[in-house]
């Protein structure tokens, strides 16, 4: 079982304090408290990572006081998850709090199902960036060796685990999925593991040339062979000698090229083109294909004798869609790459909205849509620490975030769950304007006074 995550509370009032200790405990939170800012920080440092926050604080009794406290806990630890509660006049002061990385607001008196559904959230927040470190540092120290395969979902880890148990062998592997599920990343990292690894690993798309030109891209060819031919050319197979070759997308060969890729195979010579002596070559063969081979076979538009000698071991990678609970760590890991590609770009996080509503899109293209949505959200959020729902795509923005989900993970009912998710949409249209209501207003298309009114039926004046 997972530690509990450890709460302070920051109030001056004993009774708050011990109203809202009481409430923690029985909801499984290991509690801690404090009445004034310098005991705040102190026992900050004893490792909290969530603060429940009241603003009115000593010395001067204003919501400067906590204002000041919640940036101070913010420089101590920057991931930290501070929960801001704040008259209904505060509401600017919160705002501010939110774009300087406080996590939430509450505006008083605290409703305590929305209190603890908040630092429910929080606390799942904390989980996942504990994750998302974990799996950047073993990443990063796995750089050299073809690492990178992120993601514990069953079918994938399945898949990672057998494809290292396959590596130190020399058999053929035929690694199949559907395209952008990282068929090329597999065949990198078991190289990389393989005893071949200091040897080279040569990479071709046989769907991306003319069949007269893979042939001699494959096996070489002789000066003079062909029109253009003007030196001598060892092709792929001779560069991999040594190490593996991987040919993607092998379901596009045409059946001459089969033929010969077979020889190739079962003899370990190749003959370039144009050339009367076979030359030896030591590879070890990875193959990969979105075609269904065994259908192919069936149609014979594909060698039956080539798919069983390519088809050493088959390590089958499944759809991003189908790898439940990876999303939130491989959207944040492509965040991390994207920085490099984006000048000015800040430390990205997902918002709790924005991550619900890439786990509920189906992702066709797999890993490849969403590295390339996630730097698009970085681009589109332009400086910003936090990507939010409108920083996506149309196309993943359209995907409506299940009620029943929110309403489960919150345990509320359906009218609670809805009011829930409509204030927090005013949250975000306030902090995304800095609080101008005429622009939030637009941005959520209503009338102001239709916001006014939104607005104080919430607390949110």
């Amino acid at each position: 079982m997972a530690p509990r995550e450890r709460v302070l509370i920051v109030d001056d009032d004993p009774g708050f304090r011990e109203v809202y200790r009481e409430l923690l405990a029985q909801d499984g939170y290991d509690v801690d408290e404090a009445g004034a800012p310098a005991d705040a920080e102190q026992r900050f440092a004893r490792g909290a990572r969530l603060v429940l926050l009241d603003l009115m604080l000593p010395p001067s009794g204003r919501p400067e006081a906590g204002a000041a406290l919640c940036r101070r806990l913010l420089e101590l630890r920057a991931d930290a998850k501070i929960v801001v509660v704040s008259g209904a006049g505060d509401i600017p002061l919160a705002l501010a709090l939110l774009r300087d990385g406080a996590y939430d607001f509450l505006a008083k008196p605290v409703d305590p199902d929305v209190l603890l559904a908040v630092l429910a959230r929080a606390a799942a927040r904390l989980r996942l960036e504990d994750r998302v470190a974990e799996l950047e540092t073993s990443l990063a120290a796995r750089a050299g060796d073809g690492g990178g395969l992120l993601g514990d979902a069953p079918a994938f880890a399945a898949a990672r685990a057998l494809c290292e148990r396959a590596a130190p062998a020399d058999v053929p592997v035929l690694v199949t999925g559907e395209s952008g599920t990282g068929k090329e990343l597999f065949a990198r990292h078991l190289h990389a593991c393989s005893r071949r690894r200091e040897r080279p690993f040569v990479a071709v798309n046989c769907g991306a040339l003319a069949s007269t030109l893979l042939e001699s891209t494959l096996f070489g060819h002789k000066r003079g062979a062909f029109t253009g031919a003007v030196a001598d050319a060892p092709g792929l197979f001779a560069e991999a000698d040594g190490g593996t070759l991987f040919l993607d997308e092998i379901g596009d060969l045409e059946p001459a090229l089969q033929v010969k890729l077979l020889r190739a195979l079962e003899s370990g010579e190749i003959l370039p083109v144009g050339a009367t002596r076979p030359v030896r070559v030591d590879v070890r063969l990875v193959s990969a294909t979105h075609r269904p081979l065994p259908d192919m076979v069936a149609a014979r538009s594909f060698r039956d004798d080539l798919y069983w000698r390519i088809r050493g071991i088959e390590i089958e990678l499944p759809r991003l869609a189908d790898r439940a609970g990876d999303l939130a760590v491989l959207a944040q890991h492509f965040l991390n790459q994207a920085r490099a590609l984006v000048p000015g770009a800040r430390g990205a996080r997902l918002s709790a909205e924005a991550l619900r509503r890439l786990e509920t899109y189906a992702w066709p293209g797999n890993l490849r849509e969403l590295r390339h949505e996630m730097q698009r959200a970085l681009v589109m959020a332009a400086g910003r620490d936090e990507i939010l729902i409108e920083d996506l795509s149309p196309a993943v923005r359209a995907v409506p975030t299940p009620a029943a989900a929110d309403a489960a993970a919150a345990g509320a009912t359906l009218e609670e769950t809805l009011a829930a998710v409509e204030r927090r949409e005013l949250m975000a249209a306030l902090q995304a304007t800095g609080g101008n209501k005429t622009q939030a207003a637009q941005r959520l298309g209503l009338s102001r006074q239709g916001l006014l009114n939104k607005l104080a039926r919430h607390g949110l004046g």
